[in-house]
């Protein structure tokens, strides 16, 4: 995309408001991750500790999903979200006053995780519903290379500013405070938006509620092989070749560098995925989109089998900034494959398919990186997890042809 067309769409005003309060969102998340992280290893001393965290996140996250999808069609989602913004901002309190009491347990830690959890099952179909309400449809490939953009500077800032907190105070409940602080800015930004264009109050009839319109969505999705190919390949890729849980280990343990140096390699992906997506924002992919999201899946894995394999800060950094990267272009061509190949008043319900598919492949994932790092070893889990990367994606190039055969996504 030229800048010029970056300049237009950051023109539009209900946009600017939105990417705000995404990267508001992701930036207290992130800082939240990485002081759980770090707190949790510190107490336990336990990969499987870790593995447990991301379990508490995707349970709630998996039984709710469909359900958020369901909200998200028949209700406002503008304030959907100013409500799950606002249990977030409680959470992160939550845990600032666990943690400034000097509770040591890890079950109201987990508590909170698995209300955070369930936050996401509703927040995140809502959210995503909502953005093609905000902006014309030829301007929806840029608009989510744009925010995918967002998102990863975020996930950038965030790591980063919560181990320079984390390491400078040595109290995570400060980092806690900041999540909060972080999270009342998201709702704030959410509330500035005001009354949406059609579909973002209410998209279409509200339906009476049944099971067949609850799992609409996943029907959908099982019937569009594209879209199918395309999610569960993320689903199971990602489930491999999750590295991320195990950061703590390698910070403390291999690279010891401490919290301030997780903060970097929590960093390291979304920088790579943030100069991509800035790339694609700019130069969106014309042709062979089907492909070119195997060869970057691919990628991916070969890059999680390098970080397995480094002993070194730097290499550790590249190998996590490769695979980010690569990973971007995966998330461009899926959600715009999504977004363009699902009807208004099915989007939320398709959406929340997808982010369980995406919760499944990270929280899930975290727990599988946790048992299998306590079962082989933190650097064997990781360099096994990315040959299971690079097997999925042969496996699915021949499994699903049409998703191979998509050329052009604006199509």
């Amino acid at each position: 995309m030229e800048t010029g067309g970056v300049r237009t769409l950051l023109q539009n005003r209900r946009y600017r408001l939105y990417l705000a309060s995404r990267i508001s969102l992701i930036v207290a998340t992130q800082m939240l991750s990485v002081a759980v992280g770090w707190q949790v290893y510190e107490i336990t001393g336990q990969a499987l500790a870790l593995g447990f965290s991301g379990l508490a996140i995707f349970l709630p996250n998996f039984v709710l999903a469909l359900v958020g999808g369901h909200i998200a069609d028949r209700f406002d989602r503008r304030r959907i979200l100013l409500v799950c913004h606002s249990g977030v901002t409680l959470s992160a309190a939550a845990l600032a006053a666990i943690s400034f009491s000097g509770v040591k347990s890890l079950a109201p830690i987990y508590g909170i995780l698995g209300v955070l959890g369930a936050i996401r099952a509703f927040s995140a179909p809502a959210g995503q519903a909502l953005m093609p309400n905000l902006v014309d449809r030829n301007e929806l490939e840029r608009a989510v290379a744009l925010g995918s953009s967002g998102w990863q500077l975020a996930m950038i800032a965030g790591p980063s500013l919560g181990g320079a907190i984390y390491a400078a105070t040595g109290r995570a409940g400060v980092v806690y405070a900041g999540c909060a602080l972080m999270g009342l800015a998201a709702f704030a930004c959410v509330l500035a938006i005001g009354s949406t264009p059609a579909g973002g109050e209410r998209v279409g009839p509200k339906a009476r509620a049944s099971w067949s319109v609850v799992l609409a969505g996943l029907r959908y999705v099982w019937s569009n092989k594209p879209l199918l190919g395309s999610i569960s390949l993320d689903l199971f890729a990602v489930l491999l070749g999750g590295a991320v849980a195990l950061l703590p280990i390698f910070a403390r343990d291999a690279l010891h560098v401490g919290p301030w140096g997780l903060g970097f390699l929590r960093s390291a992906p979304a920088f790579g995925a943030a100069a991509v997506a800035f790339l694609v924002a700019s130069f969106p992919v014309r042709r062979r989109a089907g492909m070119t999201m195997f060869a970057c899946v691919m990628l991916f894995g070969v890059a999680t089998i390098a970080f397995g394999l480094s002993k070194s800060f730097v290499v550790s950094l590249v190998a996590l900034a490769i695979l980010g990267g690569a990973d971007m272009v995966s998330v461009v061509i899926r959600s715009t494959l999504v977004q363009i190949r699902t009807p208004d008043e099915m989007r939320g319900r398709v959406s929340a398919v997808n982010m369980l598919f995406i919760g499944a492949s990270n929280e899930l994932g975290e727990f599988e990186s946790g048992v299998t790092a306590a079962w082989l070893g933190p650097e064997a889990a990781v360099v096994a997890g990315g040959i299971g990367t690079c097997l999925v994606v042969v496996a699915w190039a021949f499994m699903f042809p049409e998703l191979r055969r998509v050329d052009r996504l604006s199509d």
